[in-house]
């Protein structure tokens, strides 16, 4: 049997046995069903086979068996029904978006997103008339007031990539469900460990699970969290636009999974004592972390999240070259997009968005030369220290 969702059980418990009772061999670990299609016993078997949505063992861009298991840990850890799995993040969102709307819609949507999926707003929706606005995240009010009878989805990131501005979820629940406007969250940033979107009202949770999911920097996945009835919905697009996640990725996240409980208890220490300790520095002009006092939205991030999550932004008091050398300087840090996972890596912000975004989009959006955006590991905290103590004393040195 799955354990219930409503049974009370500890997240740590539920990556280990979410899982339980689904067919299977009696490895302890879970094979990896390594197939693109599988047999049937007769005729019937097979018409069964292909008539059954989402069926486990016809053909693996339908389903797979190490999907439905790694999809069974998701939605235990999400509180949801059940779940999709996609080839990427940006995969789970778009099947997402494109299945739920269709010309004339309108979707509300952030100021601040992840670049592919403020693209697929700015660029790609419109293409095919669906009306996008975007507002100030922080602000219900202005989420409310861009609301319009054929507003049909309103998707939120909280935190937002890369300035940690929070969104309440479930105010924007409580605006959307009397209206029939269905939600999507973008719950990358915190993980299910952190924050449960869907148990504050919203409709669908979406992750790009090759980061804390995964939780190795080893493979690329998304996912999405819904109903039974939403996923119905979902998977006919899914099936078409083929986003499919190989059976071996789908092992590597069922494996990421079995541990992301406590390594989120790690890294959400680790980031919060760094956080607080670049408050402390000289060198250091502003630290955005939902769970620091400073952060302008700290009694949200103390009521929608149990924990702060990976990712730390900062300023210096420098320019973009000394940023530049700070981030050089580093050891342990290793300068990479991602986040989640067990090394911490680092970026400097308007380093990785010059090849996207020009300098006015830069200053919309809050990246400054100065901006750097941290994604905290598992190293121990007093040689993470020690690693920006000197980064820090080779930035001035050579100033």
């Amino acid at each position: 049997m799955h354990l219930p969702p409503d049974g009370g059980w500890h997240d740590t418990t539920r990556v280990l046995h979410g899982d339980a009772g689904l067919p299977d061999d009696p490895a302890v670990s879970a094979p990896i069903h390594y197939s693109a299609t599988f047999k049937a016993r007769d005729a019937a078997d097979f018409a069964a086979m292909a008539g059954t949505p989402r069926h486990a063992a016809y053909y693996t861009r339908y389903g797979n068996p190490t999907h439905a298991r790694a999809a069974a840990v998701v939605a235990a850890l999400e509180g949801t029904e059940t779940a999709l799995l996609t080839a990427s993040g940006m995969g789970a969102i778009s099947t997402t978006v494109l299945a739920l709307l269709q010309a004339g819609d309108h979707v509300v949507a952030q100021t601040r997103h992840y670049m592919g999926t403020a693209k697929l707003f700015d660029e790609v929706l419109p293409r095919f008339g669906v009306k996008v606005s975007t507002v100030e995240q922080s602000d219900l009010a202005a989420i409310a007031a861009a609301l319009r009878p054929e507003t049909r989805l309103i998707l939120v990131e909280t935190p937002a990539n890369p300035t940690l501005v929070l969104t309440d979820l479930a105010g924007v629940a409580a605006l959307a469900r009397p209206r029939g406007i269905l939600t999507i969250a973008d719950n990358t940033f915190a993980s299910p460990v952190n924050c449960k979107p869907h148990a504050l009202g919203i409709d669908i949770v979406v992750h790009s699970a090759t980061k804390a999911m995964g939780g190795h920097h080893d493979l690329t996945a998304g996912v999405v969290c819904c109903s039974h009835a939403l996923a119905e919905r979902i998977w006919p697009m899914h099936i078409t636009l083929g986003a499919v996640l190989s059976p071996m990725d789908a092992w590597l996240l069922l494996r990421g999974l079995r541990t992301l409980p406590v390594r989120m208890e790690r890294i959400n220490a680790n980031a919060l004592a760094l956080a607080a300790w670049l408050e402390r520095q000289p060198q250091v002009e502003r630290v955005h972390y939902p769970l620091l006092e400073s952060h302008p939205q700290h009694a949200l991030a103390r009521r929608q999240m149990q924990g702060g999550g990976p990712v730390i932004a900062f300023a210096l008091k420098a320019g973009y070259a000394a940023t530049s050398r700070f981030v050089a300087s580093l050891q342990l840090a290793t300068q990479a997009v991602s986040l989640g996972g067990v090394e911490t890596l680092i970026v400097h912000a308007a380093a990785m968005w010059a090849g996207t975004m020009d300098e006015a989009q830069m200053a919309a959006a809050g990246i400054a030369p100065n901006f750097v955006r941290l994604a905290v590991g598992l190293e121990h905290i007093g040689d993470l220290q020690r690693d920006f103590v000197q980064a820090l004393a080779a930035m001035e040195a050579q100033a």
